[in-house]
């Protein structure tokens, strides 16, 4: 069963600036190849939204089936946000702009990674259109290094470790993969220390 409709931009019909937005995305020349074969920009960003989720870009699977963070790492996510399916797709409380809204392809090991310069070109446009947001979580490196603007030789542990330094905007995390469950092994106190304080901004949010 798909939640929520269809996963793009659009919040609500007659919403003409969401939708130039929307539309001014599939006509840039730099997305010419997916608008040729029929493959819309994959994000959400509802005006009543209150927490964003910052990402990579979505998956072949996500892609393909139209619906964001549809995989086990999306699971994990909504493990950690303390959410259930329903409340992160159809509450309207939650916006996803990935660094990237279209699937980059595969690489040697992974997914490629987003493309430069399109965050940057595309998510002030669409934040301009979501006035009530509180909290960003920031979802592994691509989305902390271009949103923190953090020293080069800080890594991503560090950060994340150092979450409250952050707050209250933003809220870096590793990401959600089942390839880091060594790493959350390894890391304790990542589980024990950030997730719960996590899940207590999340909640209050969404009362």
């Amino acid at each position: 069963m798909r939640l929520g409709g269809p996963f793009y931009v659009r919040t609500k019909k007659g919403d003409n600036m969401t939708e130039d937005i929307f539309e001014a995305i599939k006509q840039d020349p730099q997305n010419a190849s997916y608008t040729k074969n029929g493959i819309d920009p994959l994000y959400t960003a509802p005006k009543t939204a209150k927490i964003l989720i910052v990402g990579q870009a979505p998956g072949q699977k996500a892609q393909d089936t139209r619906l964001f963070w549809n995989d086990p790492s999306g699971d994990n996510l909504r493990k950690w946000l303390g959410v259930s399916r329903q409340e992160f797709y159809d509450s309207g409380k939650f916006a996803v702009l990935p660094m990237d809204f279209y699937f980059p392809g595969k690489g040697r090991a992974g997914d490629l990674p987003p493309r430069k310069g399109f965050a940057q070109k595309w998510h002030p446009q669409l934040l301009a259109q979501m006035p009530e947001l509180e909290l960003i979580i920031l979802v592994g490196s691509y989305a902390v290094k271009h949103y923190l603007k953090r020293p080069t030789k800080e890594t991503l542990k560090t950060t994340v470790k150092n979450y409250h330094d952050y707050l209250p905007k933003y809220f870096p995390l590793v990401h959600p993969s089942p390839r880091n469950r060594l790493w959350l092994q390894k890391n304790p106190w990542f589980e024990k220390d950030v997730i719960p304080e996590l899940q207590k901004r999340v909640a209050d949010l969404l009362e």
